[in-house]
């Protein structure tokens, strides 16, 4: 099967037998070492010398957590959304009683830092800035160099800055501390190339200022405990551990390849499969200054269902992709290519695609 979904991605196969380790007590000596290799090693991919916590729990959970830790009740929220995503990121916010201004932009399109500097500086106060750095639901990835610029010209004033990554770190270059990022969120099912089940958050001096006076309730998703728990090479609560070696090894594996060779491969990935697909005659959703380096939204010809064509892929050709999101469903289809993929998958995905677009048509 050619997995091509975005996420859970496929996994290598060291990272697969790794899953099948004995188990160990997560308050054991084997554990401690198991996590403190994991947190260095994400700090290095995170680029920054802050804090890299691991929670387990999906993606989501760690947008949650971000939240419930650096909010309270009332505060003001800027949430940038080109997405689905991005409405999820806002939608968190507004359910624990952020008081929030969306600031949406068109599906298929990236963000304007200019507009959302207007809306900065257009607020009497804003306590966080949501966004999402890569738009899964559109193949999207956003500016956020030019964002840290925005912010950066607001000195003390600016808001305390909360980044969804999880589909593009582990993929694409994200310096957390050299953009002044203040809480970056991750998930190990997309480019980590590791099982679901785990949600990584780095953290900012200036973000544990501000969680000391937040007031949302918090229990489970306390970074607080997390963070003092880590210390010891713990977590509060069972950890996933099995998930844990599998993203000990897949970590090791992007060591021995390199960030920059890493951040390239993916470009590249995306270029080979955006000119396939232009080569069979189909619109891309999203222009090439803002294309997505781990997904890519195809949109199909009229009258052709992408739920019918997903499922002729799969069922015919046993490639895997997603239709897209909300008004997108039965237009669009999104094809991952990020983690485990090769140029091999890629030419796979383009002749499978063209063999069932040319077979309706023949019909």
């Amino acid at each position: 099967m050619n997995l091509r979904i975005p996420g859970p991605t496929p996994l290598p196969p060291d990272v697969q037998q790794a899953m099948g380790r004995e188990m160990v007590g997560h308050r054991d000596s084997v554990f401690q070492k198991l996590l403190g290799e994991v947190m260095a090693q994400l700090r290095h991919f995170y680029q920054t010398q802050s804090d890299v916590l691991v929670l387990t729990s999906s993606g989501t959970g760690g947008l949650e957590a971000a939240i419930v830790n650096a909010m309270s009740p009332g505060d003001g929220v800027v949430a940038v959304s080109c997405g689905a995503f991005g409405e999820r990121f806002a939608a968190i916010a507004s359910a624990f009683g952020g008081q929030v201004e969306r600031i949406d932009f068109p599906w298929g399109s990236g963000l304007d830092a200019a507009r959302v500097a207007r809306a900065l500086e257009g607020r009497d106060e804003t306590d966080l800035l949501l966004t999402t750095h890569n738009e899964t639901s559109t193949g999207v990835l956003n500016d956020l160099a030019a964002i840290a610029d925005v912010l950066g010209s607001l000195g003390r004033r600016r808001p305390l800055w909360l980044v969804d990554a999880v589909s593009s770190l582990g993929a694409a270059d994200l310096p957390m501390d050299a953009w002044g990022c203040d809480m970056v969120v991750s998930a190990s099912q997309k480019a980590w190339m590791a099982p679901p089940g785990l949600a990584f958050i780095g953290v900012s001096q200036r973000a544990w200022t501000r969680m000391a006076q937040a007031t949302c309730p918090r229990f489970y998703w306390d970074l607080a405990a997390a963070r003092e728990y880590a210390v010891k090479g713990q977590t509060p609560f069972t950890p996933a551990v099995s998930t844990l070696f599998a993203l000990q090894t897949s970590l090791l594996r992007m060591r021995g390849e390199g960030l920059a060779v890493i951040v390239d491969r993916h470009r590249q990935l995306s270029k080979q499969l955006r000119e396939g697909l232009r080569e069979l005659g189909l619109r891309l959703l999203a222009s090439d200054v803002d294309a997505s380096p781990t997904v890519t939204a195809v949109c199909l010809p009229e009258g052709v269902s992408a739920v019918d064509v997903r499922r002729e892929l799969a069922a015919r050709h046993g490639v895997v992709v997603a239709t897209g999101q909300g008004a997108l469903k039965n237009t669009v289809l999104r094809i991952a290519h990020m983690g485990y993929c090769s140029s091999v998958d890629i030419d796979r995905v383009v002749t499978a695609l063209k063999a069932v677009l040319q077979g309706r048509h023949d019909c």
